[in-house]
Protein backbone atom coordinates (compact mmCIF):
# COMPACT_ATOMS: atom_id res chain seq x y z
CA UNK A 1 0.00 0.00 0.00
CA UNK A 2 1.10 3.24 -1.03
CA UNK A 3 2.31 5.47 2.16
CA UNK A 4 0.54 9.45 2.23
CA UNK A 5 3.33 11.77 2.92
CA UNK A 6 1.82 15.94 3.68
CA UNK A 7 2.29 17.74 0.31
CA UNK A 8 4.82 20.17 2.02
CA UNK A 9 7.00 18.79 5.00
CA UNK A 10 6.59 19.71 8.42
CA UNK A 11 8.39 22.61 10.14
CA UNK A 12 8.77 21.48 14.14
CA UNK A 13 7.62 24.84 16.06
CA UNK A 14 10.84 24.24 18.22
CA UNK A 15 13.15 24.84 14.90
CA UNK A 16 11.38 28.54 14.25
CA UNK A 17 12.22 29.39 18.34
CA UNK A 18 15.47 30.99 19.28
CA UNK A 19 17.84 28.91 21.75
CA UNK A 20 17.21 28.74 25.36
CA UNK A 21 18.84 32.27 26.86
CA UNK A 22 20.58 30.26 29.88
CA UNK A 23 21.91 27.79 27.86
CA UNK A 24 24.87 29.71 26.77
CA UNK A 25 25.54 30.55 30.22
CA UNK A 26 26.86 27.08 30.52
CA UNK A 27 30.82 28.40 30.52
CA UNK A 28 30.34 31.51 32.74
CA UNK A 29 28.51 28.91 35.31
CA UNK A 30 31.08 26.73 35.23
CA UNK A 31 33.73 29.31 35.43
CA UNK A 32 32.00 30.66 38.44
CA UNK A 33 31.37 27.04 39.72
CA UNK A 34 35.69 26.40 40.22
CA UNK A 35 35.58 29.38 42.91
CA UNK A 36 37.19 27.56 46.17
CA UNK A 37 34.15 29.67 47.91
CA UNK A 38 31.71 27.72 45.61
CA UNK A 39 29.18 29.30 43.49
CA UNK A 40 26.84 32.10 44.07
CA UNK A 41 24.34 32.15 41.85
CA UNK A 42 22.56 35.12 41.29
CA UNK A 43 21.47 34.31 37.21
CA UNK A 44 17.91 32.97 38.69
CA UNK A 45 15.25 34.63 40.85
CA UNK A 46 13.78 31.25 42.09
CA UNK A 47 13.03 31.28 45.42
CA UNK A 48 15.49 29.70 48.28
CA UNK A 49 13.37 30.31 51.70
CA UNK A 50 11.20 28.03 53.25
CA UNK A 51 7.09 27.92 51.82
CA UNK A 52 5.36 30.12 54.81
CA UNK A 53 4.29 26.47 57.37
CA UNK A 54 0.81 28.14 56.97
CA UNK A 55 0.54 27.17 53.49
CA UNK A 56 2.71 23.53 53.72
CA UNK A 57 0.17 22.21 56.67
CA UNK A 58 -3.33 23.52 54.67
CA UNK A 59 -1.17 21.23 51.70
CA UNK A 60 -0.64 18.34 53.81
CA UNK A 61 -4.33 18.32 55.13
CA UNK A 62 -5.86 18.55 51.51
CA UNK A 63 -3.66 15.82 49.72
CA UNK A 64 -6.31 13.30 50.04
CA UNK A 65 -7.54 14.55 46.66
CA UNK A 66 -9.00 11.99 44.70
CA UNK A 67 -11.22 13.83 42.32
CA UNK A 68 -10.92 15.95 39.73
CA UNK A 69 -10.55 20.09 40.47
CA UNK A 70 -12.28 22.83 38.58
CA UNK A 71 -10.82 24.98 36.37
CA UNK A 72 -12.47 28.37 38.15
CA UNK A 73 -11.37 26.92 41.88
CA UNK A 74 -12.71 25.90 44.54
CA UNK A 75 -15.20 28.86 46.24
CA UNK A 76 -13.15 29.33 49.37
CA UNK A 77 -9.99 30.22 46.38
CA UNK A 78 -12.14 32.58 44.83
CA UNK A 79 -13.07 34.13 47.57
CA UNK A 80 -9.77 34.49 48.53
CA UNK A 81 -8.70 35.99 45.00
CA UNK A 82 -11.47 38.17 45.26
CA UNK A 83 -10.26 39.55 48.75
CA UNK A 84 -6.47 39.41 47.51
CA UNK A 85 -7.50 41.98 44.66
CA UNK A 86 -9.45 43.97 46.81
CA UNK A 87 -7.62 44.49 49.53
CA UNK A 88 -3.71 44.21 48.24
CA UNK A 89 -4.15 45.99 44.60
CA UNK A 90 -6.53 47.80 45.15
CA UNK A 91 -9.51 46.90 42.64
CA UNK A 92 -12.32 48.68 44.87
CA UNK A 93 -15.23 46.80 46.75
CA UNK A 94 -15.54 43.69 47.20
CA UNK A 95 -18.92 42.03 45.87
CA UNK A 96 -19.13 39.22 49.21
CA UNK A 97 -18.47 35.89 49.68
CA UNK A 98 -21.18 34.44 47.80
CA UNK A 99 -19.55 35.44 44.78
CA UNK A 100 -23.16 35.53 42.82
CA UNK A 101 -24.94 37.87 40.42
CA UNK A 102 -23.72 41.04 43.15
CA UNK A 103 -19.81 40.65 41.73
CA UNK A 104 -20.58 43.09 39.08
CA UNK A 105 -19.41 43.18 35.47
CA UNK A 106 -17.10 45.11 33.73
CA UNK A 107 -17.80 48.94 34.15
CA UNK A 108 -19.19 47.93 37.83
CA UNK A 109 -17.36 48.60 40.63
CA UNK A 110 -17.69 45.39 42.41
CA UNK A 111 -15.47 42.75 42.07
CA UNK A 112 -16.89 38.84 42.26
CA UNK A 113 -15.97 35.28 41.40
CA UNK A 114 -16.66 36.18 37.33
CA UNK A 115 -13.55 38.35 37.84
CA UNK A 116 -10.66 36.23 38.91
CA UNK A 117 -9.61 32.44 37.52
CA UNK A 118 -6.08 30.57 39.34
CA UNK A 119 -3.61 29.04 36.75
CA UNK A 120 -1.11 26.57 36.78
CA UNK A 121 1.66 29.43 37.58
CA UNK A 122 1.91 32.19 35.74
CA UNK A 123 4.25 31.32 33.06
CA UNK A 124 2.08 29.13 31.36
CA UNK A 125 -0.67 32.08 30.93
CA UNK A 126 2.15 34.51 29.86
CA UNK A 127 3.16 32.06 26.92
CA UNK A 128 -0.58 30.58 26.01
CA UNK A 129 -3.12 33.74 26.12
CA UNK A 130 -2.43 35.54 22.64
CA UNK A 131 -3.62 31.43 21.85
CA UNK A 132 -6.45 31.83 24.00
CA UNK A 133 -7.35 35.03 23.17
CA UNK A 134 -7.30 34.20 19.44
CA UNK A 135 -4.85 36.05 17.94
CA UNK A 136 -3.00 34.51 15.01
CA UNK A 137 -0.79 34.85 12.40
CA UNK A 138 -1.78 38.71 11.18
CA UNK A 139 -1.64 39.79 14.25
CA UNK A 140 1.10 41.54 17.18
CA UNK A 141 1.83 41.03 20.61
CA UNK A 142 3.44 44.23 22.29
CA UNK A 143 5.36 44.12 25.46
CA UNK A 144 8.31 46.11 27.35
CA UNK A 145 11.45 46.89 25.08
CA UNK A 146 13.37 45.43 27.94
CA UNK A 147 11.36 42.54 29.01
CA UNK A 148 10.93 38.73 30.40
CA UNK A 149 11.16 36.32 26.96
CA UNK A 150 8.16 34.40 27.72
CA UNK A 151 5.81 37.58 26.16
CA UNK A 152 8.22 37.38 22.73
CA UNK A 153 8.15 33.47 22.47
CA UNK A 154 3.69 33.61 23.29
CA UNK A 155 3.74 35.70 20.45
CA UNK A 156 5.94 33.40 18.35
CA UNK A 157 3.87 30.59 19.36
CA UNK A 158 1.34 31.58 17.57
CA UNK A 159 2.90 33.16 14.84
CA UNK A 160 2.47 36.95 15.54
CA UNK A 161 4.35 39.55 15.53
CA UNK A 162 6.61 40.53 18.24
CA UNK A 163 6.76 44.57 19.12
CA UNK A 164 8.68 45.52 21.70
CA UNK A 165 7.55 49.21 22.89
CA UNK A 166 9.55 51.67 25.11
CA UNK A 167 6.31 51.83 27.75
CA UNK A 168 7.44 54.81 29.26
CA UNK A 169 7.26 56.71 25.66
CA UNK A 170 4.22 55.08 24.85
CA UNK A 171 2.57 56.58 28.28
CA UNK A 172 3.58 59.92 26.81
CA UNK A 173 3.51 60.11 23.29
CA UNK A 174 1.63 57.94 22.43
CA UNK A 175 1.44 56.08 18.38
CA UNK A 176 4.31 58.00 17.97
CA UNK A 177 6.12 55.54 20.26
CA UNK A 178 5.42 52.37 17.73
CA UNK A 179 6.09 51.94 13.69
CA UNK A 180 3.01 52.42 11.90
CA UNK A 181 3.39 48.77 10.28
CA UNK A 182 3.05 46.87 13.89
CA UNK A 183 0.60 49.85 15.21
CA UNK A 184 -2.17 48.28 13.01
CA UNK A 185 -1.67 45.11 13.79
CA UNK A 186 -1.36 44.95 17.59
CA UNK A 187 -3.75 42.90 19.36
CA UNK A 188 -2.59 42.41 22.88
CA UNK A 189 -0.16 44.44 24.95
CA UNK A 190 1.97 43.13 28.02
CA UNK A 191 2.39 45.32 30.78
CA UNK A 192 5.31 44.29 33.95
CA UNK A 193 5.37 46.59 36.33
CA UNK A 194 7.20 46.27 38.96
CA UNK A 195 9.21 44.79 35.63
CA UNK A 196 11.57 42.03 35.24
CA UNK A 197 14.30 42.52 34.71
CA UNK A 198 14.28 46.58 34.96
CA UNK A 199 12.29 46.90 38.48
CA UNK A 200 10.91 49.99 36.77
CA UNK A 201 7.45 50.93 38.23
CA UNK A 202 4.17 52.86 35.99
CA UNK A 203 2.73 55.31 38.24
CA UNK A 204 -1.14 55.75 37.84
CA UNK A 205 -0.93 58.51 35.17
CA UNK A 206 1.50 56.28 33.19
CA UNK A 207 -1.16 53.50 33.80
CA UNK A 208 -4.28 55.02 33.30
CA UNK A 209 -2.09 56.94 29.31
CA UNK A 210 -1.46 52.98 28.15
CA UNK A 211 -5.23 52.02 29.14
CA UNK A 212 -6.77 54.91 27.21
CA UNK A 213 -4.07 54.88 23.97
CA UNK A 214 -4.88 50.84 24.05
CA UNK A 215 -9.19 51.34 24.52
CA UNK A 216 -8.98 53.66 21.50
CA UNK A 217 -7.49 50.93 19.67
CA UNK A 218 -9.23 47.89 20.77
CA UNK A 219 -5.74 46.47 22.16
CA UNK A 220 -6.18 43.81 24.92
CA UNK A 221 -3.77 45.07 27.93
CA UNK A 222 -2.24 42.33 29.97
CA UNK A 223 -0.50 43.75 33.17
CA UNK A 224 1.87 41.09 34.70
CA UNK A 225 1.90 42.55 38.28
CA UNK A 226 4.05 39.22 40.01
CA UNK A 227 5.74 41.67 42.32
CA UNK A 228 4.26 43.85 43.06
CA UNK A 229 4.80 43.49 46.99
CA UNK A 230 7.96 43.71 46.87
CA UNK A 231 8.40 47.66 46.28
CA UNK A 232 11.54 49.31 48.01
CA UNK A 233 11.88 53.04 46.18
CA UNK A 234 8.53 53.69 45.70
CA UNK A 235 5.40 54.78 47.79
CA UNK A 236 3.00 51.96 45.68
CA UNK A 237 2.68 50.09 42.74
CA UNK A 238 -0.31 50.81 41.49
CA UNK A 239 -2.54 47.93 39.54
CA UNK A 240 -3.80 47.73 35.96
CA UNK A 241 -7.57 47.27 38.36
CA UNK A 242 -6.93 50.04 40.33
CA UNK A 243 -10.36 52.36 39.46
CA UNK A 244 -7.87 55.32 39.30
CA UNK A 245 -6.10 53.77 36.52
CA UNK A 246 -9.53 52.38 34.74
CA UNK A 247 -12.02 54.60 35.49
CA UNK A 248 -13.99 51.95 36.94
CA UNK A 249 -14.21 49.99 33.68
CA UNK A 250 -12.26 46.69 33.92
CA UNK A 251 -13.34 45.72 30.26
CA UNK A 252 -10.16 44.74 27.85
CA UNK A 253 -8.14 44.81 30.90
CA UNK A 254 -6.57 41.51 32.65
CA UNK A 255 -4.17 41.84 35.47
CA UNK A 256 -1.35 38.43 35.91
CA UNK A 257 -0.24 37.75 39.32
CA UNK A 258 1.91 35.11 40.81
CA UNK A 259 2.45 34.14 44.40
CA UNK A 260 6.04 32.65 43.34
CA UNK A 261 7.86 35.14 44.79
CA UNK A 262 6.13 36.94 47.38
CA UNK A 263 5.49 33.51 49.17
CA UNK A 264 8.06 30.96 48.27
CA UNK A 265 5.43 29.42 46.40
CA UNK A 266 7.12 28.62 42.44
CA UNK A 267 7.27 24.95 43.20
CA UNK A 268 3.61 24.90 43.63
CA UNK A 269 2.85 26.69 40.47
CA UNK A 270 0.27 28.76 41.89
CA UNK A 271 -1.10 32.00 40.23
CA UNK A 272 -4.46 34.01 38.90
CA UNK A 273 -5.62 35.99 36.20
CA UNK A 274 -8.00 39.10 37.30
CA UNK A 275 -10.17 41.49 35.39
CA UNK A 276 -12.99 42.09 32.48
CA UNK A 277 -15.49 39.07 33.45
CA UNK A 278 -15.58 38.58 29.70
CA UNK A 279 -12.15 37.88 28.85
CA UNK A 280 -11.37 35.90 31.72
CA UNK A 281 -14.65 33.69 30.47
CA UNK A 282 -13.35 33.27 27.24
CA UNK A 283 -9.96 32.01 29.21
CA UNK A 284 -12.35 29.84 31.08
CA UNK A 285 -13.65 27.99 28.81
CA UNK A 286 -10.82 27.73 26.41
CA UNK A 287 -9.04 25.94 29.47
CA UNK A 288 -12.38 24.08 30.46
CA UNK A 289 -11.83 22.23 26.98
CA UNK A 290 -7.67 21.92 27.20
CA UNK A 291 -8.12 20.65 30.56
CA UNK A 292 -6.19 23.73 32.94
CA UNK A 293 -6.63 22.62 36.35
CA UNK A 294 -4.68 23.53 39.29
CA UNK A 295 -4.58 20.37 41.39
CA UNK A 296 -6.51 20.70 44.31
CA UNK A 297 -4.33 20.40 46.86
CA UNK A 298 -2.57 23.67 45.59
CA UNK A 299 -5.49 25.22 45.29
CA UNK A 300 -6.35 25.13 49.16
CA UNK A 301 -2.81 25.92 49.99
CA UNK A 302 -2.76 29.33 47.62
CA UNK A 303 -6.17 29.81 49.04
CA UNK A 304 -3.75 30.38 52.71
CA UNK A 305 -1.24 31.87 50.75
CA UNK A 306 -3.64 34.80 49.79
CA UNK A 307 -4.54 35.38 53.35
CA UNK A 308 -0.99 35.32 54.90
CA UNK A 309 0.20 38.51 55.11
CA UNK A 310 3.08 37.76 57.87
CA UNK A 311 4.40 35.94 55.73
CA UNK A 312 4.73 38.30 52.72
CA UNK A 313 5.25 40.87 55.33
CA UNK A 314 8.35 39.11 56.67
CA UNK A 315 9.75 38.11 53.36
CA UNK A 316 9.54 41.31 52.28
CA UNK A 317 11.52 42.23 55.42
CA UNK A 318 14.67 39.35 54.49
CA UNK A 319 14.97 40.27 50.70
CA UNK A 320 15.27 44.23 51.77
CA UNK A 321 18.44 43.19 54.09
CA UNK A 322 19.79 41.09 50.87
CA UNK A 323 19.66 44.20 48.80
CA UNK A 324 21.13 46.26 50.88
CA UNK A 325 24.01 44.35 51.50
CA UNK A 326 24.32 43.21 47.71
CA UNK A 327 23.50 47.19 46.77
CA UNK A 328 26.47 48.64 48.44
CA UNK A 329 28.94 45.70 47.64
CA UNK A 330 27.78 46.34 43.49
CA UNK A 331 27.89 49.69 43.54
CA UNK A 332 31.57 49.24 45.23
CA UNK A 333 32.80 47.28 42.47
CA UNK A 334 32.33 49.78 39.94
CA UNK A 335 28.32 49.05 38.83
CA UNK A 336 25.68 51.49 38.08
CA UNK A 337 22.35 50.37 39.17
CA UNK A 338 19.36 50.82 37.07
CA UNK A 339 15.33 51.14 38.01
CA UNK A 340 15.19 48.23 40.53
CA UNK A 341 12.43 50.33 42.36
CA UNK A 342 10.55 46.86 43.44
CA UNK A 343 11.39 43.27 42.58
CA UNK A 344 13.74 40.50 43.26
CA UNK A 345 16.81 42.44 40.50
CA UNK A 346 19.56 45.02 40.65
CA UNK A 347 19.30 45.98 37.19
CA UNK A 348 23.36 46.87 36.95
CA UNK A 349 25.88 48.10 34.13
CA UNK A 350 30.05 48.19 34.08
CA UNK A 351 29.70 50.05 31.14
CA UNK A 352 30.35 46.90 28.91
CA UNK A 353 29.39 44.49 27.02
CA UNK A 354 26.74 42.11 29.38
CA UNK A 355 28.67 39.04 28.38
CA UNK A 356 31.76 40.59 29.25
CA UNK A 357 30.22 41.78 32.81
CA UNK A 358 29.28 37.83 33.49
CA UNK A 359 32.81 36.39 32.69
CA UNK A 360 34.40 39.49 34.78
CA UNK A 361 31.81 38.12 37.62
CA UNK A 362 32.27 34.48 37.17
CA UNK A 363 35.86 34.92 38.17
CA UNK A 364 34.56 36.04 41.77
CA UNK A 365 32.28 32.65 41.53
CA UNK A 366 29.40 34.69 41.03
CA UNK A 367 26.60 34.23 38.44
CA UNK A 368 24.44 36.44 36.51
CA UNK A 369 22.20 36.78 33.80
CA UNK A 370 23.02 38.90 31.11
CA UNK A 371 21.06 41.88 30.22
CA UNK A 372 20.93 40.34 26.22
CA UNK A 373 18.51 37.64 27.73
CA UNK A 374 16.16 40.44 27.94
CA UNK A 375 16.07 42.06 25.01
CA UNK A 376 18.44 44.27 22.61
CA UNK A 377 18.29 47.77 25.10
CA UNK A 378 19.70 45.34 27.79
CA UNK A 379 23.25 44.57 26.05
CA UNK A 380 25.19 46.24 28.48
CA UNK A 381 23.43 45.51 31.53
CA UNK A 382 23.28 42.49 33.64
CA UNK A 383 20.62 41.06 36.18
CA UNK A 384 21.73 40.37 39.40
CA UNK A 385 19.10 38.53 41.58
CA UNK A 386 18.83 38.53 45.28
CA UNK A 387 17.16 34.98 45.63
CA UNK A 388 19.89 33.64 46.90
CA UNK A 389 20.61 32.41 50.78
CA UNK A 390 21.94 34.70 53.37
CA UNK A 391 25.11 33.09 53.50
CA UNK A 392 25.86 33.12 49.80
CA UNK A 393 24.41 36.89 49.70
CA UNK A 394 27.34 37.20 52.34
CA UNK A 395 29.97 35.78 50.41
CA UNK A 396 29.22 37.33 47.08
CA UNK A 397 29.19 40.92 49.33
CA UNK A 398 32.68 39.77 50.70
CA UNK A 399 34.56 38.50 47.45
CA UNK A 400 32.99 41.77 45.45
CA UNK A 401 34.23 43.99 48.27
CA UNK A 402 37.39 42.27 48.81
CA UNK A 403 38.71 42.37 45.16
Amino acid sequence: MAQHRPSAPREPLAARLPAFPWDSLAEAKSAASAHPGGLVDLSVGTPVDPTPERVQQALREASDAHGYPTTIGTAALRDALVDFVVRRRGAGAGAGSDGGSDGGSAGAAGIGHEHVLPTVGSKELVAHLPFQLGIGADGAVAFPHVAYPTYDMGARFVGARSVPVDMERLAAEGDAAIDAEDLERIGLLWLNSPGNPTGEVLDVSQLRSIVSWARERGIIVASDECYALLPWDVEEVPSILDPRVHGGDLTGLLCVYSLSKQSNLAGYRAAFVAGDPELVGELTAIRKQAGMMLPTPVQVAMTAALADDDAVRAQHGVYRARRTALREAVEGFGGEIHGSRAGLYLWTTFGEDSMASVHELAKLGILTAPGMFYGEAGERFVRIALTASDERISAAVERLTRR
